[in-house]
């Protein structure tokens, strides 16, 4: 992060929310790289396209983005620092289009599904596209009467559409967390995050000896989620977030415990801890 201009790449369209986190924690002239999918957003940190990719994580209405955790599991790259966002999302549609004649909303699912009961009070129907403001995008291209976009107010702005509502999120607590990838660790500062995968055999109590050698070495475990391995089934890898560097003398403690004890550990990343939200 010590670039004069680094390059960062992103899923989506400009006007994306992940162009906007990427905004809240870079210098003013990143060069920014949308890229359509979350596989070529990680392929192009991969091929070095970029410097650094910032991707959505977990949504706190949501829950998390799985592919985000398959690709993280999948590619050599480091978890290096972590953005919550304020998701703020507006009903958008072409400058002439009046709210009653609006028959259709496009956007990404999980914009969809964190405005949920906003769509359904509004009596329209929802249709999933791969972004938000590529949403805007869109329905600036196609020209009806009968459509809008759910997305950001800037993603309206650099398409030249129109905010019809603002807010219309269903809490007001909305965060995403992003998580920045590239390639190495980042030293520690002393108040430090780390994020791991692991599997833990299969016989009883595996899990609850993990989980007690973090009680036991009083580390604060801040996420524990598990997502299928998808090699055989009902078999689960375990995705953890721990307060700590993996330098840290405890740290490096439990990690040894893991790679010992599971059958899979590996280490996502150890970044600094967030002391501001977005």
């Amino acid at each position: 992060m010590k670039n004069q201009k680094e390059r960062v790449a992103f899923q989506g369209e400009r006007g994306a929310y992940s162009e906007e986190a990427i905004f809240s924690f870079f210098k003013p002239d990143v060069i920014v790289s949308p890229y359509q999918t979350l596989f070529d957003t990680f392929q192009a940190v991969q091929k070095k396209e970029v410097d650094f990719a910032v991707v959505p994580v977990e949504n706190s209405l949501e829950g998390s983005i799985n592919e985000t955790y398959d690709l993280l599991l999948a590619t050599d790259l480091n978890v290096q620092g972590e953005i919550n966002l304020r998701i703020h999302h507006s009903l958008i549609a072409r400058p002439e289009i009046k709210i009653e004649k609006i028959r259709t909303v496009y956007s990404h699912p999980q914009a969809l599904a964190q405005c949920r009961k906003y769509i359904r009070d509004l009596g329209v129907t929802p249709i999933a596209t791969y972004d938000t403001a590529g949403s805007v995008k869109l329905i600036r291209e196609k020209k009806s009467n009968g459509i809008a976009a759910i997305a950001s107010a800037r993603a309206a702005s650099i398409y030249g559409m129109k905010v019809l509502k603002e807010g219309i999120e269903d809490n007001s607590t909305n965060y995403t967390r992003f998580f920045i990838l590239s390639f190495g660790d980042v030293p520690p500062t002393g108040n430090d995050k780390t994020s791991i995968v692991f599997s833990a055999k299969h016989v009883p109590g595996a899990l609850f000896a993990v989980l007690k050698e973090f009680t036991d070495k009083k580390i604060n475990l801040t996420k524990i989620e598990s997502r299928p391995t998808r090699e055989k089934p009902w078999e689960y890898n375990f995705y953890l977030d721990f307060e700590g560097h993996r330098e840290d003398e405890k740290c490096k403690e439990i990690l040894l415990f893991l790679e010992k004890k599971c059958m899979l550990t590996k280490v996502l990343g150890s970044y600094p801890k967030l002391t501001k939200i977005n």
